[in-house]
């Protein structure tokens, strides 16, 4: 599994000019260039780094096979991300004195641009897609009640349909139109199916889920992965709750982005309505289940199944108090909640959800800067749980994951950078670009190590001695 996160980026002159995102974004992308030769390269740690269309910094992940894995190297995206933009600031780009750039990990701009989250998970070639979308879906469309991020949807471009601002859970919700296409942009679905599977594609497929919001909690990000892992374990394993199956429209999701309460009513095949709630419970009522019987994966081949326990306790816990009410347990956990907490201090005050505080308060929730971050100050203060360690995240920066083929992608470039050798790198191969080209696939995501990629190295060493 994998996520790719885009980021929203904005700037200012100390003499308060507004910088644009295309000159934010290339100033912070500079020095990349000049190292490598381009925006778009394999980070060492075999992550991708690159700019995305629309001026957006781009940290799509290495493989990696458990929910602490990718916890770790999502929030090391964040600190190399955030690391391009101090060095911005004081570049000549903008005179070296007074630049200050904004990194902020949400989903929607002011004037109604959508950018994403987007979830890669590994499933087998032998699933019907049709199948799997039809239980899926259902699943999908309620899962932002226990994820997402949350916003203040005011009128305009972001939300032509509404005449005064209102609350909702999702910042994707909205901007989701399709249930399965292969479109990303014009169109956006909930599942793209453009078929990059990305390893062997006799043995398997890559589901690209593109509907998630970018989670700054903990506990969101793991949530929406954990879930959906296990959610996908049963549809593959044929354990997955009767009676959710969704072939029709999927705007209802609008609808269930607008109640807090879970309790917004979803239509089902065979004219069964029932609630976004009801969905959630009965997907992790058979998550139980599941995991009293799940087979314990290989080491390094899945993530254990104690950790996913740990994230059953966390679904089971979010659904209860949504249920009764009382979403103060779970402020520290669901970036929604913990948002709306924020601004009830400040509805109190007599302020409403259209203020220009709110909206400031809102944006700098997703900043991504120590010091200027609110959820890095309510994390310093106890009100917002973080399980990923400094240590950690320092080690998924200078190493790949020891799980998957991005080990033997990181020791290829580490190895190409100290001989100056010229290669290139994508997701299933590995290339040396002179004096011949000579490439290497690797078609499994879970090899670690390749005599034909060590046999490359060899061949590199000889034809280029360290410097």
């Amino acid at each position: 599994m994998g996520l790719e996160t885009e980021y929203g980026v904005t700037g200012r002159l100390a003499d308060g000019t507004v910088i644009s995102p295309d000159d934010v974004a290339r100033a912070m992308f500079r020095p990349v260039a000049e190292q490598y030769g381009s925006s778009n390269i394999f980070h060492p740690d075999g992550s991708r780094l690159y700019l995305d269309v629309g001026a957006h910094p781009e940290w799509a992940t290495a493989e990696c096979t458990t929910i602490d894995q990718l916890a770790a190297f999502v929030a090391a995206g964040d600190r190399i991300i955030d690391g391009l933009a101090v060095k911005a600031e004081g570049s000549l780009d903008f005179g070296g004195d007074g630049a200050t750039i904004w990194v902020l990990k949400n989903n929607v701009d002011s004037v109604g641009n959508s950018y994403g989250a987007h979830e890669n998970y590994l499933v087998g070639r032998d699933v019907v897609i049709k199948r799997l979308g039809a239980l899926f879906l259902p699943f999908l469309i309620t899962r932002q009640l226990i994820c997402g991020a949350g916003t203040i949807a005011r009128p305009g471009a972001a939300y032509p349909d509404i005449d005064e601002s209102c609350f909702v859970i999702s910042q994707r919700a909205d901007h989701v139109w399709e249930a399965v296409s292969s479109a990303t942009t014009r169109s956006r679905p909930i599942i793209n199916t453009r078929d990059e599977p990305h390893a062997d594609s006799s043995r398997w497929r890559r589901l690209h889920v593109i509907v998630g919001d970018s989670n700054m909690a903990d506990d969101s990000l793991r949530l929406k992965i954990g879930s959906t892992l296990l959610v996908l374990e049963m549809i593959e394993a044929h354990a997955a709750p009767d009676g959710l199956e969704l072939t029709g429209s999927i705007e209802q999701i609008h609808t269930v982005a607008r109640d807090t309460t879970g309790r917004a009513p979803v239509h089902l095949d065979h004219s069964v309505t029932t609630t976004a709630l009801a969905i959630q419970r009965a997907w992790c009522d058979a998550a139980g289940r599941w995991l009293d019987k799940r087979p314990e994966p290989d080491e390094g081949k899945g993530t254990p199944t104690a950790q996913l326990k740990a994230i059953h306790r966390l679904w089971t816990t979010v659904l209860d108090c949504l249920d009764s009410g009382d979403l103060t347990p779970i402020a520290g956990s669901v970036d929604w909640v913990a948002k709306t907490k924020l601004f009830d201090a400040y509805l109190d005050r007599g302020l409403t959800l259209g203020d220009a505080k709110l909206a400031r308060l809102d944006y700098a929730y997703h900043d991504l800067r120590p010091g200027r971050s609110v959820l890095q100050a309510l994390t310093d203060r106890g009100r917002i749980n973080s399980r990923v360690s400094d240590s950690a995240i320092q080690a998924a920066i200078d190493a790949p994951p020891p799980t998957t083929r991005a080990a033997i992608r990181g020791r290829f470039l580490r190895t190409a950078d100290r001989l100056g050798a010229p290669v290139t790198v994508d997701w299933m191969r590995v290339k040396l670009s002179r004096p011949e080209p000579v490439a290497v696939e690797l078609p499994d995501p879970f090899a670690t190590e390749s005599a034909a990629v060590d046999e490359l190295l060899e061949h590199m060493a000889r034809h280029f001695p360290a410097q």
